[in-house]
C-alpha cells in the first residue's frame, strides 16, 4: 500500500532572488514604456513631416494656379486679341509683333488702357501705323501693329474677321476702330443708336452688332507678309459717348482662318472661343 504524495513545499525566495525578481519587472516596464514612447514620437515627427508636405503642396498649388490665372488675364483677356484658328495654322499662316518673324505663333494680345476717357479722331497721333511695332498704346487709345506671313509650303486665301468679345455698360456704341492693312486706313463705328441702318457720319458702320469688320487676301503667296495696326478709342463727338459710358469697356478679337479643303466655301473651322 503506496502512502500519499507529500505536498511540495514552497521554499521562501532568498533577499537576492526577491532583489533579481523585482529588478526584472521594473526592467520590464521602462522597456515596455521606452518603446511605447519612442513609437509616439515617430508618429508625432510622421504627422508634422506629413502636415509640413502638404503645407509645401498647397503653396505650391497656390503659386501655380496664381501663375496660371496672371498668364490667362494676359493671354485671353487683352483689349485687343489676335488669333488664328486651327487649320489656318496647318497651312502655315503665322503672326508676330516683329516684321523679321524673329519671334511668331498663333497668338497675339495687346496690352490694355485703363481709365480712358473719351477723345476724337483728331487728337489722334498722325503716325500710328508707323510709329512702332506691337503695343503702341497711348493715354486715351488702344494701338497695336502686328504682322502676318504665309509660313507654308503653297499658296493660300485667308480672312480676318474682327469682332466684340465683350463690352459693359454699352461702351461699344461709342467706340471707333480703326484698321490699317497695308498703309491702307478704315474707320469703323457701331449703327447710330436712334437707327441701327445707318451708320454714324464719320465712319463704317458694322457689319452686325458683334462684327466689326472682316478683310481677305487671295492667292497669299509663300512668304508673303501683310501688316496690320489696330486702334480703339471712344469717340467723344458720337451721342452715345455719354456718361452712363464711364467706367465700361470693350474687348475685342480678331481671328484669321482659312479655307479648308473639305469645304472651300467656309472659313472659320475650329474657331478658337
Amino acid at each position: 500500500m503506496f502512502g500519499k504524495k507529500k505536498t511540495k513545499i514552497e521554499q521562501p525566495m532568498t533577499p537576492e532572488e526577491l532583489s533579481r525578481y523585482n529588478d526584472k519587472k521594473i526592467a520590464d516596464a521602462q522597456i515596455k514604456h521606452f518603446h511605447a514612447k519612442a513609437d509616439s514620437e515617430d508618429i508625432v515627427k510622421y504627422k508634422k513631416r506629413r502636415k509640413l508636405l502638404a503645407i509645401i503642396l498647397s503653396v505650391c498649388l497656390a503659386v501655380l494656379l496664381l501663375l496660371f490665372i496672371i498668364s490667362m488675364l494676359l493671354t485671353q483677356w487683352g483689349d485687343l486679341i489676335i488669333s488664328i484658328d486651327s487649320p489656318a495654322v496647318k497651312k502655315g499662316l503665322v503672326i508676330s509683333e516683329d516684321p523679321e518673324f524673329k519671334t511668331q505663333g498663333a497668338k497675339l494680345s495687346a496690352e490694355q488702357v485703363k481709365e480712358v476717357t473719351n477723345i476724337t479722331y483728331s487728337w489722334l497721333p498722325t503716325d500710328l501705323d508707323a510709329s512702332q511695332n506691337g503695343s503702341h498704346n497711348g493715354k486715351n487709345y488702344v494701338a497695336y501693329t502686328f504682322y502676318c506671313k504665309n509660313n507654308g509650303n503653297e499658296p493660300l486665301d485667308y480672312e480676318a474677321t474682327l469682332e466684340v468679345i465683350e463690352a459693359a455698360k454699352s461702351a461699344d456704341e461709342a467706340v471707333r476702330v480703326i484698321v490699317y492693312k497695308n498703309g491702307e486706313e478704315a474707320m469703323y463705328g457701331k449703327a447710330a443708336y436712334e437707327d441701327r441702318t445707318k451708320s454714324e457720319t464719320d465712319c463704317t458702320m458694322f457689319l452686325d452688332d458683334r462684327t466689326v469688320m472682316t478683310t481677305s487676301s487671295e492667292g497669299f503667296e509663300v512668304g508673303a507678309v501683310d501688316k496690320y495696326t489696330v486702334v480703339i478709342y471712344i469717340e467723344g463727338n458720337d451721342p452715345e459717348s455719354i456718361d452712363e459710358i464711364r467706367g465700361g469697356h470693350v474687348r475685342m478679337r480678331m481671328l484669321f482662318s482659312v479655307d479648308t479643303e473639305n469645304d472651300p466655301d467656309q472659313f472659320g473651322e475650329n474657331v478658337f472661343n
